[in-house]
């Protein structure tokens, strides 16, 4: 149950993200210092942090083995995900691309075969291809026609333009997150702790964040102080914050797809997050009945799903939670 809670807790502060990206794009500023001024700012954060646990040389070393893996999974977890999110602020509401980036519920799961995980057999653990939980799959669909009702009367009144930029770079990165999370989990095999995976991972996007800002120097000129400031507390909720918690509770259940992707179900709460911050905030409207009837499927998804994952088998085929 821990790592659920920790899940919950991080799609928390995850969910300033979509808030604040889509108030600093309402207030004029670019997506491209969205993106990269979130990464430049949680540096020092978490070299501070791995600093002050004595855990900086570990990470050094671990890095310079297979500097080109980090950085090309780095790229893929960091730079492919957050760079769309961005990207997409400036086609769609916040609360559009919160609920589209619940498909991250699915492609987690997709991915499963793509990955090895552990299992206790007679003669020890063994590490076996993974397989898609379709019983968890089945609960993550349930979680996604909530997030459909919830949207369906607003998606309505958007262009095909909208839909298609707003849309179509959240669902990419709904892969990319996962993904690139996951082999870096393989690659480290429980070598580092999460502070140090998140800061050599951020470490290792650096090339991405740097190519981006100076193409933004070059096209819209540098951030406001303003864009900044929320840059920064994006930085801090979402990118050290949500992505340690998260982190940790995917590391909790490292080996286990079907429990990773119970976890990965749990970031389904941002949408409600989001929602809350956004009537607080941004003074969206309210949502209507319709809209109240997806919520209680996605949270009821979510129940499901976790009761679902967390089962397995006794020696007589009975279930049991684990």
């Amino acid at each position: 149950m821990r790592p659920i809670i920790l899940g919950i807790f991080s799609a928390f502060f995850f969910a300033f993200t979509f808030i604040l990206n889509r108030s600093m794009d309402l207030a004029g500023g670019s997506w491209i210092w969205s993106a990269s001024l979130r990464y430049f700012f949680m540096v020092p954060f978490l070299f501070l942090i791995v600093l002050g646990r004595k855990n900086l040389k570990p990470l050094w070393l671990e890095m310079k083995r297979k500097p080109g893996t980090w950085v090309l999974w780095s790229t893929v977890g960091f730079g492919l995900f957050y760079a769309p999110i961005c990207f997409s602020a400036a086609y769609a509401p916040g609360w559009l691309i919160a609920a589209t980036w619940q498909i991250t519920i699915i492609s987690g799961s997709l991915l499963a075969p793509l990955f090895y995980e552990t299992i206790e057999t007679e003669k020890g653990k063994v590490q076996v291809k993974g397989k898609i939980p379709f019983k968890g799959l089945t609960m993550s669909f349930i979680i996604l026609f909530g997030i459909i009702l919830m949207q369906l009367e607003h998606a309505s009144s958007l262009t095909m333009i909208e839909l298609t930029l707003g849309i179509l770079p959240v669902v990419v990165a709904s892969f990319a997150y996962p993904l690139g999370n996951r082999k870096m989990m393989d690659e480290c095999e429980g070598r580092l702790d999460v502070f140090q995976r998140v800061l050599g991972m951020t470490l290792a996007s650096m090339p991405v964040w740097i190519i981006l800002s100076l193409y933004g120097l070059l096209t819209v000129g540098p951030p406001s102080i303003a864009q900044s400031i929320q840059s920064g507390l994006v930085a801090i909720s979402s990118g050290v914050i949500a992505t340690v918690l998260f982190f940790r509770a995917t590391d909790l259940v490292r080996g286990n797809m079907q429990k990773l992707a119970a976890v990965e179900a749990t970031q389904s709460m941002e949408v409600l997050f989001s929602l809350i911050g956004e009537l607080l905030l941004l003074h969206t409207a309210l949502p209507t009945p319709l809209s109240w009837v997806g919520i209680i499927l996605v949270m009821g998804g979510m129940v499901l799903h976790s009761y679902v994952t967390h089962k397995k088998d006794l020696p007589d085929g009975r279930k049991v939670s684990a």
